[in-house]
């Protein structure tokens, strides 16, 4: 029987704009891409050239230390481009898709040893995480236990295990626990129903941030210093099984197509990496304001060019909300328009219900001040962690205090409901992200 952790912290961000449908619509990608800055903490050298033929599952990037760890392409084609920015840092790397769909050949083996060489040759180790530092983790380190997330309750996001993996889920955490001498834990929503004969089921009842992976970690067994632990999500350990099992490399991905913005949002199954521009081709609303597209969702996403950007990994969820940058409201902040949202009750939206779905703009809606110790994190952080004190000791860079107070068991995307509600208006998952390097460098 599952272990169910009930969490009285956290906040569910009602946003317009959400999936009511089950309908999967299909999309064959044209062009895909894969960018190196989504793979922290490695750095990337080239293993191909524009004109280059590529299999799925063929090696576009290989990190320059050990040259083990691979970022694959995630469709057979032809290499068009490699996108460089300054100093020649590699920005993308993009292949147009041909309809020939080929596979790299991966030797299958239920050795660990051999099994860490499959996933670091076929591009799935690279989707792994490490805490601390929530970086790609070194094969030459093993975990103290392994922790899968199979929920996803960040703002209108889709389930996050689709029917056609989901069978194959119980064989890759069958294969992952070879690579740990700890145990394997599944972190689930409440009343899912996901049970697994090689794991520990652990269902979390909450709002967001329930879902996060660091969170279901701090709740079931912390990380201390000197220990490793590695996380990854159910998909990924689902494709884990699917390779292990059938010798195929899955990287199909299901798209949930969410905001405001979209004329009729729904799921849309494609490839990993596919091309913006294809993806919302004629799904986006016409309108007569600036529209914002995040690959992702609202707190942790990146703003893309609709024109010449990729969905960016790990995301399976793109949302469109509106800009806000030409929004002329009567007197502006000091309105009292109900139709605002406020988790301070600053607005008498309140009266009608937080509930319902409201209207939510790109705009910060406030000016960057010094910060305060306000207690405005604590209330949203469902983590044995005081947030504020530990930002207060990433910005003085101040390693032991740091240590203290929980720094090995974050990552960026824990803040992303601390950024949220924050009056300061300051961007807490970016210094989270530089004090997790600042550290990871100092202790090397």
């Amino acid at each position: 029987m599952a272990e169910i952790i009930h969490l009285r912290k956290g906040l569910d961000i009602p946003l317009k704009g959400g999936i009511d449908t089950d309908t999967v619509t299909e999309l064959k990608a044209a062009e895909v891409a894969v960018v190196p800055d989504d793979f922290p903490s490695m750095a990337w050298k080239l293993t191909v050239k524009p004109g280059d033929s590529v299999k799925r599952g063929t090696a576009l990037l290989r990190d320059k230390e050990t040259g083990t760890v691979a970022i694959v392409s995630p469709a057979a084609g032809t290499v068009k481009e490699v996108r460089r920015g300054e100093r020649r840092k590699i920005e993308a790397v993009v292949v147009e898709v041909s309809d020939n769909q080929s596979q790299e050949e991966f030797h299958i083996s239920s050795d660990s040893e051999a099994l860490k060489e499959l996933l670091c040759s076929c591009g799935l180790w690279a989707m792994m995480r490490q805490r601390p530092y929530d970086i790609v983790p070194s094969p030459a380190v093993t975990p103290r236990d392994i922790f899968i997330t199979a929920s996803d309750t960040a703002p209108l996001a889709a389930p996050l295990l689709s029917a056609d993996l989901a069978p194959y889920l119980e064989d890759g955490i069958e294969a992952i626990a070879k690579l740990t001498s700890g145990k394997v834990y599944l972190g689930t929503a409440f009343g899912s129903g996901i049970t697994s004969a090689a794991a520990k089921v652990v269902e979390f009842q909450g709002k967001h941030p329930a879902g996060n992976v660091g969170v279901q970690i701090s709740n079931i067994k912390p990380v201390n210093k000197g220990e490793t632990v590695w996380a990854l999500d159910a998909r990924t350990v689902a494709r884990i099984g699917k390779l292990v099992k059938t010798g195929e490399l899955d990287s199909s991905t299901i798209v949930a197509l969410t905001g405001e913005e979209m004329k009729n949002p729904h799921l849309v199954s494609t490839t990993v990496g596919v091309k913006l521009s294809e993806l919302l081709n004629g799904e986006l609303k016409e309108r007569d304001h600036h529209q914002r597209v995040i690959s992702g969702n609202v707190l942790t996403g990146i703003a893309e060019n609709l024109e010449k950007d990729y969905l960016r990994w790990p995301y399976r969820q793109v949302t469109a909300i509106p800009e806000g940058d030409d929004a002329d409201e009567f007197m502006g902040w000091a309105s009292m328009d109900p139709k605002k949202y406020s988790v301070k009750r600053s607005f008498p939206a309140f009266i009608r219900g937080l509930s319902k779905p409201f209207s939510f703009d790109a705009r910060l809606k406030g000016g960057r001040r010094a910060p305060i110790l306000s207690g405005e994190c604590e209330k949203v952080f469902p983590m044995d962690i005081y947030p504020e004190f530990l930002l207060k000791a990433i910005r003085a860079k101040d390693i032991d205090r740091m240590e203290q107070l929980g720094i090995y068991e974050v990552a960026p995307e824990d803040f992303a409901l601390c950024e949220f509600v924050d009056t300061s208006k300051e961007p807490l998952q970016a210094e989270v992200r530089e004090g997790l390097e600042y550290l990871r460098k100092e202790l090397r």
